[in-house]
Formats: C-alpha cells, structure tokens, sequence
C-alpha cells in the first residue's frame, strides 16, 4: 500500500474506527476462491486492494458507511427514536443494516455484487465478526462488491490475453 493511498479520507476514517485495508483484504481473502486470471491469493490481495481503494474513493459509498456507524452508536445509546436496545440487539432485529448493505453491494457491483454480498453476510468472515450488528454488513457489502468486480476484472484479464 503505497502512502497515497494512506491518505485516502475514507480509509484514514476507516483506520480511526480501527479498520484497516489490510483488514479489509483479509475479509475478502477468506471467502476468496480461485478463478481463471486470479488462480492466487496473492492475486487477488493485488486486485482486491484496487478495487477497494477504488470504491472507498467514492464519496456515496463513504455516506452510506459513515451513515451506518453514526447509526449503531446512536442505537448504542438508545437514540433512535422507536427502537429500544433491546430490540436492537435481539434476534431476528432490524433490517436497515441489510438495507445498507444491498445499497453498498448494488452500487459497486450490481446484482453480482448482491450474490457476493449474501455470501458473506452469512459467513460473518474476519473484521465483520467484530462489527456491530449495524455496521458488519455495510462494510461486508464493501468488501463483497469488491471482491465481485475483482472476479469480473479476472475474468476480462483472462480474456484479453
């Protein structure tokens, strides 16, 4: 990761909220599977992290998570008006994190993006298990829509060769 990237507004907000790129590609690393033109993890890692700095360039992705973690910690503290924090950290609870989710997913990578999203929704891997129940899966959707558009660049680089 070279030092631009380092000061790239939204990563250094993700680093504050103690999210890393490195955490980020890890995540993504372990729902990771081969694929003409990414047969490697390491591969992957290189297209990962593109078309991650790509998407945290984008100021609507950045509202959509910034809006998310504002969310859980005024649900933490019992802000939201209507939801009590009980129902809020109770199973089954909301579906607003769904909501940014399916944004998030929709907006990097389309219905692909949705696919890899529900993946790792259900899988909870690596950062997003650390997460709070209303910002795993807007940063889930971030990796996932990433990590569909890596699937899609391979398969394009595959072609073109």
């Amino acid at each position: 990761m070279t030092n631009n990237n380092q000061q790239l507004p939204m990563l250094k907000w993700l680093n504050q909220h103690n999210i890393t790129l490195q955490d980020l590609i890890d995540t993504a690393l372990e729902m990771y599977v081969p694929h003409p033109g990414i047969e490697t993890p390491q591969q992957a890692a290189k297209i990962l992290e593109e078309e991650l700095l790509t998407a945290l360039s984008d100021p609507n992705i950045a509202t959509l998570i910034t809006a998310a973690f504002h969310a859980q910690e005024d649900a933490e503290k019992g802000l939201i008006p209507g939801l009590s924090i009980e129902y809020f950290m109770g199973k089954p609870g909301l579906v607003a994190d769904e909501l940014f989710g399916i944004a998030i997913a929709t907006y990097i990578a389309g219905a692909k993006g949705m696919f890899e999203f529900v993946r790792f929704d259900q899988a909870k891997p690596g950062i997003l298990k650390k997460l709070g129940p209303l910002t795993n899966d807007p940063i889930g959707a971030l990796i996932a829509g990433a990590a569909s558009n890596m699937y899609t660049q391979a398969i394009k680089n595959k072609t073109n060769v």
